[in-house]
């Protein structure tokens, strides 16, 4: 790839050194300058100090020669971006009453009290010979910043919607300029699959487990499942989505039986479009994950079409007096157990009326655990018209990740049975 199109992007604040604050900005910016043939080559993370940026801005532009730089414009004595990364360029700093005007109006406008404090002077200097990113999402303008060797630095603020706004209206129009409308791309394809492992897709992929059709595979692992991602580097943009495309069929053909959704679609949104095609509404029995099934599928907007509600039956009189569970079947089985996770099924469905009906109960941990029944057992059934299906499973991970995987099945249960 050629040097222009290889970028270096420094996230710059104490909060994300500290781990006080996930550093998103960083994976926003990669995707959207691979998409347009721009490969980010290295990320780097500074504290809120002006020595510590001026270091690593020289250095990124010494190897590359364009950097991407979040955080460090408010007007605060901590935002020291500006002045520290003029000094790389050895530019002074300047007084710009255009930039001032724009903050006091907008302090006007969302109706605040009083004159604009004196700090937010600090957001109207800007380094000689820089051009203003027009920042129509917050107060800090973005800086763009480059010498007469073509070398370059685009300085945008660390809040991540201000972040994208300035990215998307002012950056990115800029980068595509310069790399021509059909220059080459990096561009990938994700396959998303549930429900077997990753040395287990590795074995059923074969000869395709690396390589499909010249494009790298990458297996992605979490609590979904496995994603995984083709990538195609130096072809333009038709030439990619063709390569892409043609790969990511090779890989459905494999793993169909697996195989949920591209991209980022959730588990979730598959689930409620399966269920609102064939007009089957959603009842739910959790114990185990406390109401996140029904949040995970509430957070799709038109769930309610599908889904009708649910009991969060954490304590076995819940159980037993909202969902029907035997009292007999609690004592003998316990509560994570097939009858019990069956009667919940059958119960949710019943009371709520709906044609299929969710029982989860299991241990999410960390204590509770026995041999018999270790942390991340977990019992689910799903009960429809005709039966009821009941699956036993022991997940791993923290109390999160237990109960985000045991919804994950779940909605696996319901997508295999409603998809047949």
């Amino acid at each position: 790839m050629a040097p222009s199109s290889r970028i270096e992007l420094i996230t710059i604040g104490d909060e994300l050194l500290l781990g006080f604050t996930a550093d998103t900005n960083a994976a926003y910016l990669s995707r959207e300058l691979a998409d347009i043939g721009f490969e980010v080559v290295q990320r780097t993370t500074v504290g809120d100090s002006g020595p510590a940026i001026t270091a690593a801005v020289r250095a990124a532009l010494d190897r590359t020669g364009a950097v991407i730089t979040t955080g460090g414009l408010g007007p605060t004595a901590d935002d020291v971006s500006k002045p520290a990364i003029a000094e790389v360029f050895g530019r002074a700093m300047r007084f710009e009453p255009a930039i001032l005007s724009a903050i006091e109006e907008r302090w006007r406008a969302r109706g605040l009290q009083g004159p604009l404090p004196a700090p937010n002077r600090r957001q109207a200097f800007i380094p000689e010979g820089a051009r203003v990113l027009s920042n129509r999402h917050g107060s800090a303008p973005g800086i763009w910043l480059e010498d007469e060797r073509g070398r370059w630095v685009a300085m945008l603020p660390g809040v991540p919607r201000e972040m994208r706004g300035l990215m998307s209206d002012e950056v990115l129009p800029a980068l595509r300029a310069r790399a021509g409308a059909n220059g080459p791309v990096v561009r990938s394809r994700t396959l998303r699959t549930t429900g077997i492992a990753e040395s287990a897709l590795a074995e059923l992929l074969g000869e395709l487990g690396a390589t499909v059709n010249g494009l790298p595979l990458a297996y992605l692992p979490g609590a979904d499942g496995v994603d995984l991602r083709l990538t195609s580097r130096g072809l333009g943009p038709a030439d990619a989505d063709k390569a892409l495309e043609l790969g990511a069929e090779q890989l459905r053909e494999r793993v169909a039986p697996w195989m949920y959704g591209d991209g980022t679609t959730s588990l979730a949104e598959v689930v409620l479009d399966l269920c609102r095609v064939r007009r089957l509404r959603v009842a739910v029995g959790e114990s185990c994950t406390g109401g996140l099934f029904g949040a995970r599928l509430t957070a799709v907007p038109g769930s309610s079409d599908v889904f009708v509600g649910g009991v969060i039956a954490y304590d076995n009189a819940v159980k037993m007096n909202l969902l029907g569970v035997s009292a007999d079947e609690l004592a003998a089985a316990g509560a994570v157990s097939e009858p019990v996770a069956r009667q919940m099924a059958e119960g949710a469905r019943f009371r709520a009326g709906a044609e299929l009906g969710v029982g989860i109960t299991g241990i999410a941990g960390p204590g509770g655990g026995t041999a018999d029944k270790p942390v991340g057992t977990t019992w689910i059934a799903l009960a429809g018209a005709g039966d009821t299906q009941t699956k036993r499973s022991v997940f791993f991970g923290d109390r999160e990740e237990i109960r985000w995987r045991a919804t994950q099945a779940a909605f696996e249960m319901i997508r295999r049975a409603v998809a047949r």
